[in-house]
């Protein structure tokens, strides 16, 4: 069906060129090249509808509204020498190359513009105006560019399914070439890292909570992907999303906001007061001497002083204080009075 079509288009457009040409040229030799002219447009239209299939709609659409304006354009700019010129020679070459010209600058400047285009917001406005709403539109939400060290980490998964993330997520095809490159790694932990991230991105993809956008925006004159990032994020008024302390500090030097996830998880953990009581499974002996070391169920560490004996068990512990580090936080407690008494007797 499709090489009947295209066959079909072929014939078509070369007779529609011999034809028109014949019509302002009358009989000479110039209506084969109107023939050829038409194969050429057919050639040229079956080419453009392969490239079509695997192209974003925003920008086919932004490359077909600039290809109308430039021919429309092009149509006015002629119009005067068909009034003027009888040389119908002359009048044809100009208006095929300014034609060709001016249509090619409107589809290219229309497929750029296209995917810079917030079509989203676009559509979510006209709705609202269709619908009949006439108070202020409210401020969409801006996207939100995430990292590879986000995607790798696998707990902003987890985020997009309890619903709190509501801004799309923004994943550049660059970090995506980068988890592909670490994904085939020969190092198998660099390897396994990079297939769980792979893994964690399907996952949320699959999560009809969280809208996920992948873009081919990219930025060749930037080598480094952290930099990169920090320009996406600027160029579509986006946050980013990362774990990486480093990007975080480059980010916030060009005033691109940044949402850490570590930052996140540091605030939900609970909070736990001096003299407190606490439940804990005494997993080993500490560093000093006579200390044991739990964990509480988010990762905490606890270190319990007078606990050696009690290595494997669970015990009542009161917490002393609390220390806050750049790698988490520390719980300092002692084993319960009564049952420090009960080990000595």
């Amino acid at each position: 069906m499709y090489l009947l079509m295209r066959t079909l288009l072929v014939l078509f457009a070369s007779a529609s060129g011999y034809l028109i040409v014949l019509q302002i040229a009358g009989e000479s030799p110039l209506v084969y090249a109107g023939l050829v002219s038409g194969l050429l447009i057919a050639v040229l239209a079956i080419f453009f509808e392969k490239r079509i299939r695997s192209t974003p709609l925003r920008i086919v659409l932004g490359g077909a509204i600039g290809l109308i304006l430039g021919l429309t354009v092009a149509n006015l700019l002629t119009y005067p020498l068909m009034l003027n010129y009888k040389s119908e020679y002359f009048v044809l070459a100009i208006y095929l190359i300014t034609s060709i010209i001016i249509g090619y600058l409107g589809l290219s400047i229309g497929m750029r513009k296209g995917d810079e285009f917030d079509w989203h917001k676009a559509i979510a406005i006209f709705t609202e105006h269709q619908k009949g709403v006439h108070e202020k539109p409210k401020t969409a939400a801006r996207p939100l560019v995430i990292d590879t060290s986000v995607i790798i980490d696998g707990r902003i998964a987890e985020v997009c399914e309890t619903g709190f993330i509501d801004e799309r997520l923004i994943v550049p095809q660059f970090v995506l070439q980068e988890l592909q490159h670490i994904a085939d790694s020969s190092d198998p932990v660099k390897r396994a890292r990079g297939k769980r991230g792979l893994d964690v991105l399907k996952q949320i993809q699959a999560n009809n909570k969280t809208i996920v956008e992948i873009t081919e925006k990219d930025f060749p004159e930037i080598k480094e992907v952290d930099t990169k990032l920090v320009a996406l994020a600027k160029d579509l008024s986006g946050k980013i999303l990362t774990n990486d302390a480093n990007l975080n500090k480059v980010a916030e030097l060009h005033g691109v906001k940044v949402l850490n996830l570590n930052k996140l998880a540091t605030a939900m953990k609970p909070v736990v007061l001096p003299g407190e009581v606490m439940n804990i499974l005494v997993l080993k002996e500490g560093k000093e001497h006579g200390q044991g070391v739990g964990y509480l169920e988010d990762g905490t560490m606890v270190v319990i002083d007078n606990a050696k004996e009690h290595v494997g068990k669970t015990i009542d512990v009161t917490i002393t204080s609390v220390l806050q580090t750049t790698g988490g936080r520390m719980i300092f407690s002692k084993v319960r009075e009564d049952l420090r008494k009960a080990a000595f007797q």
